[in-house]
Formats: C-alpha cells, structure tokens, sequence
C-alpha cells in the first residue's frame, strides 16, 4: 500500500505532459518571479514530446489537441522584462531539431505558429538572444522541403509576398558575430536548396534581391580595406591574413549559392560580380583614362580577380575577364590584321569577336549589366596609344597594352601577381579556346579546341604571350640573380613561374639564359657554402631533407590551387632583412639560404633533365641533441642531462669552474665531443658518492659556441650558447620568423681555469671538435654537390 502511496511519478506518461501544460496554462505573466518555473515548464514539454514523437504517439497527439505550441507563443507575449525569450528558443530549436516524424515537423510549422515566433518584437540588446533566435530560424531552416516551405510563406495571386523566416534571417547578416553569420548563410543555402519556384522569384525580386548586391558590394569594401593594409602593415602578415580569410569565406558562400545551379540565382549573381566587383577591380589593370572613383593598387586588383577566378569558377566571369584583360589586343586584332583558321587566313574584321558570346549566355538580358555597355565603355575608355599593330619582341618596343606593361614591370611584385592572373586563365577549362588562342600556351589551346567542333578554330598568327615567354622567362631569371637577393618568398614564387612557364614552352632556355640561371645557381651555392662557416651548420642537413620536399610541393602545386596571398606578402615586404649577431637571425639567415639552394637544384633538374630528382638525404637522421638519457652511460656521444659518466672514459676533460646565479661556484669537467654530424659541449661535476664518475649537469650545442679568452682575464673563456631552439614546425617556424626582429640574446658561459695555459688548450679543444663536426657535416653533403655537378654535365647532352 505505502509503495502505491509513493510510487515515482512517470515523467513522460500522458498524464504527466497533460498536468504540465494545465500549470504552464495558468500562468498569466511572465516576470522575474516565476521565470525559472516557466522555463522548467517548458524544459519538460520539450523533453516529453521529443519522447512522445519517437516511443508515443498519443503524446504528440496531446500536444496537437492542447495546441501547445499556440502557449509557446503566448508565454512570448505575456513575457515582462523576463528574459524568457533565449530560453524559450533554445527548448524550441531542441524539440523541432529532434523531431523525426514528418507529421510532426508538418504540424509545427503550420497554424502560423513558427512565422508568430520569427515576428515576434524582441529586444536585442547585445547579449545572446541574438544567437540563440538565430539558431531557432536555421533549425526551422533545415526542416523544410517542398511540402512544408509553403507553410512558412504568404502567397496572394501566385506570388510570394512575405516570407519571414528569411527576410528576418538577413537583418543577422553582417552581425558582428561570426557564429551568427554563419547560421545565416546555411539557412539560406537551405532555402535556395528546396528549388521552390516561387521562392526563387521571391529572393531575386527586388528589395529582397538587394542582400546579393549588398554582399557583393560589402567584399569590394573589405578590398580597399585589404588594399590600406597591404601598404600601412608592414611586415605583418596577420591582419592581412584576416582581412584576406573574411573576403575568401564570402566568395566562397557565393559560389555554394551558384552551386544551386538555379538560373535565376546564376544570373543575379554573375551579373552583380561583373558589375559590382569585377570590372571596378579590373580597372587598375586597363590602360583607361583617368577617371572618378576609389581604386585598388594593380597588385591587390590581380590578387582579388585571381582570387575569385579560383573559388567562383564560372564561364561568364572567367571570359569576361580575359576578354577585359586582353582587349588590347582584341582592338589592335580589329584593326586589320590577319588570324589563321584551319582553312586559310582572313580578316579579322569578319572575324570580330563576339566578347559577349564568350561570357557565356547567362549574361544575356541582364537587366543590370549590359554587355555590350561594358566593351563600349572599354572601347571609348581605352588610351588609343596603348593599341598596337605589331607586337614587339624586344624590350626596347612599343609600349604594350592590357596586361603586358604590368608582366613587364621593373616592380616584380607586380610581374607575378599578373603572371598569376594570366596561368588561372590560361588553365581554366571554361576559358574560350579563342581567347586561349591568343594567350597561345599549346597545352590549354588545344585542351579549349577540343570543346569545340561546330566550326574551324581561329587562331591568330602570331600568339602574344608565346611571342613575349622568352623575355618573361628572362625577367624571372634576372629575379633570381639580382643581388642583393631578393626574400626567399619571392625567388620561391619566381621559381614555380619558371617552371610552369618551362612546361608550356616548346624550346628550351637559349644559352643567354642558361648562363643567367647558371650564375644564379652559383649565388646560391656560395651562400649555403658561407652557412657551413656559420653557428647553425650542424641543422643544414635537416634542413635540406625538410626544405626539399616543402620546395617539391610548392613547385608542383596547380595554379588553380596555388594561393595568391604570396603577392601581398611580397608587396608588404619586397628584400630581404637581415642583420645581427643573435642566434636566432643567424637561424633564419641558414634556413634562407638552404631554401633558395633547394630551388636552385629543382629547377636545375628540371631545366636539364626535365624532371626533379629524389631527396638524396630523405633518410638523414636528426641532429637534435638529446635531453634525457640512461642513467649511466659509457658513450660519451649518447650522454644527456643527468647522465652518470665515468671520469677514466672521460679523460680528455679539462678540470675548470664555473659561477651559476643561484648556486654560486662550481668546480666542473669540461668537455667538446663531436661524433659524425652531432656535437655538444658537457660540463660534469664530480659524483658526490663514486669519487670516479662525473654527472652531466650542462650541454650546449658544439655549433655556435666561438670560444673567445677575455682579454684582461687570460684564464677566462666565454663561450655564447645559441638560446633559441629551433624546431621543424611550421607553425613555431613562423612564430620564429615573427619574433626574429626581437634580436633576442644569446646565452653567455664564463668558464675560468688554473692558468691561462688550461684556458687556450680548452679553446682550441673545442675549435678542433667543432671542426671534425664541420668536416663531417661537408663529407655528407659532398654526394649531393655530386649530383648537382652531374646535372650541370647533362647540359651538353
């Protein structure tokens, strides 16, 4: 009887959920009083329903009978300075996120429920309404389909007129916090993804059209934005990789809205980045009069179109901008001269391209973009002196137009951003084969023509940039062999352009730039033979088996892949900076130079040979020193911090003192011990029970150490100790080129002895095994050097 009396109540019966809502009925206010018991109401609905719609029936049943989401939003309605509405939405997005039946999701999204909580009049004041209203609407978002998104819109004679789950979603849009900008945009891509008619109509009607020319114009801001930075930041990467990554992550959420593949949304776009975005950043690049307007720098304008020619790869904008880049030599092609087809010459008056035609015909009817307004404008705009009727070959002719002059710019920053530009062209599949004709590169010329077999391919007679690759490949060599050199980004950069630029030429370098490469070759060689006699030769070989294949990858790396960010960097710090005696600059300093001698060996290999060859020090061991080891050790190679070694073993140590801050002075062991490429500096202090062992209580790298007896103290010897650890990481590799402006300080040990006898004989110790450990680390690099010697015999093959 008493186990009846007290039995537990069942929590998710019917009878349960039916007392629930009764005490969630009464309630005719909602203040700051009874907030946590309405909210422990509605926790409980939520979870009995969620329960119901999986294992119950009649318990959905009840919710539909008691119509308790009609109390949802009169609880919001009764709602006074009670902060209910975050968790009123954050229960809801549970209940409709976990619903599984479609009888319930139809269910709550009928009866004007949902849309009476979207309108709801709350008060954002800068907490975290804002994101839990925003989730509640992307998870109504992901919860429609063609059935039930006609329940969340008003229709009046086969029109939307109101749909406010999305109208409200783009007040959040620009929202300062990016987790809501984020929500948004899903809930969009959600919508455009049930391909309803009527909602399309909706979206790209105006005013709500106008979200698209917002964001549009919104990334053309944030451009000039990243176009002060690139000028104002120098040296700092970070803010520029933060305004870049904000600019990416929009032209990436426009390109998953042209992924919907819906006409009119691929229309609206395309027609608002052309007109919006493309052609006012293409403006830089055009040899146009001067005229009104805030303008990016030619350098930022070639990193934006290259940019978005990568992530939105469509055909209309892909031709626009090669059609807008290479109109120049449209104008001067109209002019009179000849092309070439398969069946004879002719004019190419008759020819006259149809630019419009290569945009591709979603531009067709654009309602804000015409056209044929933009070649007008480009045709009326156009200096008439930067035509020309025969193309120069030499350096010395006529100025060029469109985008030569910025290929042939004396500022290299601004040649490979253009270069860049034209290789995202020239390898876009949905380049027009005419317009890959006139860049001329014989890979993706006849890749194009393949797509074609309607008529005969017109090809003109003389390939501009085919004409002009010897000079380029030129200009690139002389970027290698300027001295003072150029930063190591830049001479990578360069490198992987000559080598995509090698692959689309037929001949081979002629032997004015082979002796230019040559020559650059030799800088390279001298400057890693300059880093042997340096305090970091002991970390070469790692760092060329490490550098080889990252050098391997930027070489091989697509154009369509290949982040332009480089030339932002490039214009944000053009040479090289070096200086200082602290270790870490002396690292950074080693590092460059292993760097520009891996590309050198590439590019030599593929120059030569045609193709790269294998890592010849793939299976090198690390040179790391240890830090922890046995506890007795009888090698003295293998000792660590520590370690217990036998003073017999030991007998070249030098007995000797030394001053520590905390625990004064110390009489020690010392001893210099290079095996093969390793070498280290220990100091042993006698074992306090085995009067004939000794306990590594110091190491310091052997490398670096440039033992130096002070000139008034003949039996002191200072040796600097490199602080810095380097590692091969790339991101702590980063942070140490951030900081490496710090001129952080070497540690210093002050060694004293008996006599200044003892001191020289310690220093010159330690000169003579630093010095077997150079010689080891130059017979190990000995192969390599080989092998770049036999490639140079192979040029005459």
């Amino acid at each position: 009887m008493w186990r009846t009396l007290w039995r537990s109540i069942d929590r998710f019966s019917l009878q349960h959920f039916k007392h629930v809502i009764n005490e969630l009925r009464v309630i005719k206010v909602v203040d700051k009083l009874n907030k946590d018991l309405v909210v422990d109401l509605l926790q409980s609905i939520v979870e009995i329903v969620t329960y119901g719609d999986r294992h119950d029936p009649a318990i959905f049943e009840c919710f539909m009978e008691y119509q308790v989401l009609g109390e949802f939003v009169r609880v919001l309605k009764i709602s006074k300075n009670s902060r209910i509405e975050a968790p009123l939405l954050q229960y809801l997005s549970i209940m409709i996120q976990n619903m599984d039946t479609d009888n319930a999701i139809y269910y709550c999204l009928s009866n004007d429920y949902i849309n009476s909580i979207i309108t709801h009049q709350y008060q954002f004041d800068g907490g975290d309404l804002a994101s839990y209203y925003v989730s509640f609407l992307r998870v109504v978002s992901c919860k429609l389909n063609k059935d039930t998104l006609c329940l969340l819109v008003k229709v009046h004679e086969d029109a939307v007129v109101s749909f406010p789950l999305y109208s409200e979603a783009l007040k959040f849009a620009y929202h300062g916090e990016k987790m809501i900008q984020t929500a948004v945009r899903a809930l969009t891509l959600n919508i455009y993804n049930v391909g309803d008619d009527m909602v399309y109509q909706f979206v790209t009607a105006p005013p709500v059209s106008q979200y698209f020319s917002d964001l549009i114009l919104r990334i053309k801001k944030q451009c000039l934005h990243l176009d002060s930075l690139v000028d104002v930041t120098d040296g700092k990467t970070g803010e520029l990789l933060l305004e870049t990554d904000k600019i990416v992550d929009d032209l990436y959420y426009l390109e998953d809205v042209l992924s919907v593949d819906e006409p009119r949304l691929s229309k609206m776009i395309s027609e608002s980045l052309i007109s919006l975005l493309v052609f006012p950043m293409l403006l830089p690049l055009l040899p146009l009069r001067p005229s009104n307007g805030p303008y990016v720098s030619a350098v930022t304008s070639l990193f934006v179109v290259a940019r978005l020619l990568q992530i939105v790869q469509r055909k209309s904008l892909i031709n626009f901008v090669a059609s807008a880049v290479l109109y120049a030599m449209f104008s001067s092609v109209k002019d009179g001269s000849e092309v070439v087809t398969n069946g004879g010459t002719a004019q190419a008056n008759d020819f006259a391209y149809p630019l419009d035609e290569m945009v591709g015909p979603e531009t067709k009817g654009a309602e804000n973009l015409k056209m044929s307004y933009l070649l007008g404008y480009l045709s009326e705009n156009l200096s008439l002196d930067c035509r020309f009727s025969g193309i120069p070959c030499d350096d010395t002719g006529k100025e060029r137009g469109g985008i030569l002059p910025h290929i042939f710019s004396d500022n290299q920053t601004l040649m490979l951003a253009s270069l860049m530009l034209l290789l995202v062209l020239a390898e876009s599949k949905d380049l027009d084969y005419r317009l890959a004709g006139l860049i001329g590169f014989r890979q993706t010329e006849t890749t194009m023509q393949k797509t074609y077999d309607s008529s005969p391919p017109l090809v003109f007679d003389s390939r501009v940039f085919m004409i002009h690759l010897p000079q380029i490949l030129r200009a690139l060599l002389k970027v290698l062999a300027t001295q003072p050199p150029f930063s190591v980004l830049t001479q990578w950069q360069t490198g992987w352009f000559l080598r995509k630029l090698l692959i689309f030429q037929e001949t081979k370098l002629d032997s004015h730039d082979i002796h230019l490469f040559n020559r650059s070759y030799e800088q390279s060689s001298e400057c890693l033979r300059k880093e042997l006699a340096g305090c970091w030769f002991d970390y070469i070989p790692d760092t060329l088996r490490n550098e080889w294949e990252n050098c391997k990858r930027v070489l091989e790396e697509s154009s369509q892949r290949k982040d332009p960010f480089f030339v932002l960097e490039l214009a944000n710090h053009q040479l090289t900076s070096c200086g200082g005696t602290a270790s870490i600059l002396a690292w950074q300093k080693m590092i460059d130079a292993v760097k520009v001698y891996v590309l050198h060996l590439h590019l030599k290999a593929f120059i030569y040979r045609g193709d790269p060859f294998e890592n010849p020090l793939r299976n090198l061991k690390s040179t790391s020193l240890a830090i922890s080891g046995r506890k007795y050790v009888s090698d003295l190679s293998s000792a660590s911090f520590g370690s217990e070694i036998s003073l017999v073993l030991a007998g070249s140590g030098i007995p000797c003192k030394i001053s520590f801050s905390k625990i004064g002075m110390r009489d020690i062991y010392l001893i210099p011990i290079a095996t093969g490429i390793s070498g280290k500096l220990l100091l042993l202090e006698k074992h306090p029970l085995h009067s004939k062992r000794g306990v590594v209580i110091a190491i310091a790298p052997l490398a670096g150490l440039n033992p130096k007896i002070d000139e008034n103290h003949p039996t002191w010897l200072h040796l600097q100790i490199r602080e810095f650890d380097p590692t091969f990481d790339e991101k702590k590799l980063r942070s140490h080129r951030v900081n490496a402006t710090n001129h952080e300080e070497d540690g210093k040990w002050t060694i004293g002895f008996t006599n200044s006898k003892a001191c020289d004989a310690a220093r010159l110790l330690i000169l003579e095994e630093t010095n077997k450990q150079r010689s080891s680390v130059e017979s190990l690099l000995a192969p390599l050097l080989n092998i770049s010697q036999h490639i140079a015999n192979c040029q005459g093959d």
